[in-house]
């Protein structure tokens, strides 16, 4: 039994890219849970957030180092490890994960004033927790160019 269904999380950071093609072309591959993933350790309730939102293919939580007001994270609840994968997942998840950021901007009171959605990619990016997720950032002015 993965340590992720005993209620167990390492706290071990490791990540893993798997390539699989078939004849006519790539696969799919669906990862439920990944044992050291913080965020497969939210979905799973073994790990404690702040839900504000939630539907049987996404969560959405406070992120606990707010950089705005309004900071709240949108993240599939299967494992996909970046927005590239997450993309490739198909069947409508980066739409689910768009429309539910939107209705917690909606929600939290910011939509009428504003609000940014940011999906970090890789390292130099500012992604730490390597399981896409979607930043839903408002409640004050958001300068640009960010960073």
């Amino acid at each position: 039994m993965p340590a992720c269904t005993r209620g167990v999380v390492p706290r071990v950071r490791s990540t893993a890219t798997i390539y699989v093609r078939g004849r006519a072309g790539p696969v799919q591959v669906k990862i439920d849970c990944v044992t050291d993933c913080l965020f497969c350790g939210i979905a799973a309730g073994q790990i404690p957030a702040i839900r504000v939102l939630e539907s049987p293919r996404t969560i959405a939580f406070h992120d606990i180092n707010p950089q705005a007001p309004v900071h709240v994270l949108v993240i599939p609840r299967e494992h996909h490890p970046d927005l590239a994968s997450l993309a490739q997942a198909g069947a409508g998840l980066l739409d689910e994960i768009a429309a539910q950021a939107a209705l917690v901007a909606s929600q939290s009171g910011v939509a009428e004033t504003g609000y940014r959605i940011v999906f970090n990619t890789g390292q130099h990016a500012g992604q730490t927790v390597q399981h896409a997720h979607a930043h839903v950032l408002g409640g004050r002015s958001l300068n640009w160019p960010p960073g």
